[in-house]
């Protein structure tokens, strides 16, 4: 059974991770065979997410167990201060930017979804790779990472070991699409239908 660590942060987008979080959570479910572990880290607790949404992580970034896929997840902007906030905010810490590099090393997959990717962009992951974003975001993306190939009308853009997803939604399509790349596209055709989501293909 793969592990899948899904990051979380304050002021996080709430579909950013919890679309994800079901996806991989009831996979499997209706065969009665669970294909992932899926648990939660951040840097401390509780969380915040946008709106107020209070969330307890499952683990610390600096005690959890070996996850084999790593979902980092987005949300956040600028204050009309323009001080930054959620995933804008954390491109400065040093903590959830070594967290990323080092679980990218062993993972077996690096996926973000939304402004995630400037994340992944920052930890020095995209660099001459391609990758989609938030539409929102593409302009701060292409800033980050110069050397990448930005796709923005692309739902979610597949490197082989880093899939980075377009914004809020699209990270289901991704989570779907990762479903049936590891295990078959009848899995992921058995979780979408579960979840009532009739917008995979």
């Amino acid at each position: 059974m793969r592990t899948v660590a899904i990051l979380l942060f304050n002021e996080i987008e709430v579909l950013d991770f919890a679309g994800p979080f079901e996806v991989f959570g009831v996979a499997g479910k209706v065969s009665g065979k669970p294909h992932f572990q899926v648990f939660t880290v951040a840097e401390q607790g509780p969380v915040y997410a946008r709106n107020g949404l209070c969330i307890t992580p499952t683990y610390l970034l600096n005690d959890h167990p070996k996850a084999d896929i790593i979902i980092v997840p987005g949300g956040g902007g600028f204050h009309a201060d323009r001080t930054p906030f959620g995933s804008r905010r954390e491109l400065e810490n040093p903590a959830i930017l070594n967290w990323i590099r080092r679980s990218a090393e062993t993972a077996e997959l690096v996926l973000s979804v939304c402004t995630g990717s400037l994340l992944l962009a920052k930890a020095g992951l995209l660099e001459s790779r391609s990758a989609t974003t938030h539409y929102l975001a593409i302009d701060s993306l292409a800033q980050l990472a110069p050397t990448t190939t930005i796709l923005p009308n692309e739902r979610y853009v597949d490197n082989g070991t880093i899939i980075t997803s377009a914004g809020i939604s699209a990270g289901i399509d991704m989570s779907l699409y990762t479903l049936s790349k590891l295990l078959g596209k009848d899995v992921a055709d058995e979780t979408a239908r579960y979840m009532q989501y009739d917008y995979w293909h």
